[in-house]
């Protein structure tokens, strides 16, 4: 982890200069360009909440709020998988030119995102205000749990994308889990609402971690258990560790393969 972090400052020009082509592209011959970043996780908002407050009437206080807090740290985790998932076959007359870390862009991926994020944090900002809603002060917390997240979502990056070099299947089986982990994680739904069988499983979920503890903080005034927080950071460290792992051992061959 502290070459990683190495890597990050000798070459945080790059990386920056990564995640901002990376915003660009993502919204390169879109109308409305940025504003999908607003506009996605409202229409998402406004369609789960139509079927979660009228057909199946979940009884969540402060439901939109609730909602909307699940979409954004998700959308923050899919966003920046996605996009590390082409952050190296798509630079690949780039890499195979120049020399700079490999790590690079798929670590910008979730720079990317956070430039993304806090478009949508302000978004949650404002229906707070219309809503009249105070936050506790424990909303304060919110800020290293999403750090939390950044750092798993570079873990993850970081394997995806030399994965999706040497096999092409990748992004096609990530697009999958990233589907099945939206309703697997307690998005519009809260966590004990579940089959206690089922909770046993995906307590596991370092994303259920997450938007769990985003929710109480932010909610309901409420600190984390210990092991929770103590959970999520062993398990994430794993997954920076297994990324980078995997990372390291496809990068040699990676050009050959571009």
């Amino acid at each position: 982890m502290t070459t990683i972090r190495e890597e990050m400052w000798k070459t945080k020009g790059i990386l920056f200069n990564f995640a901002i082509s990376d915003l660009k592209v993502k919204y390169r011959n879109s109308i409305l360009g940025v504003f999908w970043s607003i506009i996605e996780p409202l229409l998402l908002l406004g369609v789960l909440f139509l079927v979660f407050s009228t057909m199946f009437k979940f009884d969540i206080e402060n439901f939109p709020i609730y909602l909307l807090l699940g979409i954004i740290t998700w959308n923050f985790f899919k966003n920046g998988t996605s996009i590390a998932l082409g952050s190296l076959s798509g630079r690949s007359a780039f890499i195979t030119n120049i020399y700079f870390p490999r790590s690079i862009p798929g670590l910008s991926a979730g720079i990317t995102a956070s430039i993304m994020l806090v478009t949508e944090l302000g978004i949650l900002g404002i229906f707070m205000i219309i809503l009249n809603f105070s936050p506790p002060l424990t909303i304060l917390y919110l800020i290293p749990i999403l750090l939390l997240e950044l750092f798993l979502i570079m873990g993850i990056s970081l394997g995806l994308s030399v994965l999706n070099v040497k096999f092409k299947d990748t992004e096609f089986i990530w697009g999958v889990i990233l589907q099945a982990g939206f309703f697997l994680t307690p998005i519009f739904y809260q966590f004990d609402m579940l089959p206690e069988s089922v909770r046993s499983v995906l307590q596991f979920s370092p994303m259920v971690q997450i938007v769990t503890m985003a929710h109480h903080v932010t909610l309901y005034g409420e600190l984390p258990p210990l092991n929770s927080i103590l959970y999520a950071i062993l398990s994430i460290s794993i997954i920076v560790v297994v990324g980078y792992g995997i990372f390291r051992k496809f990068q040699r061959k990676m050009v050959e393969e571009m």
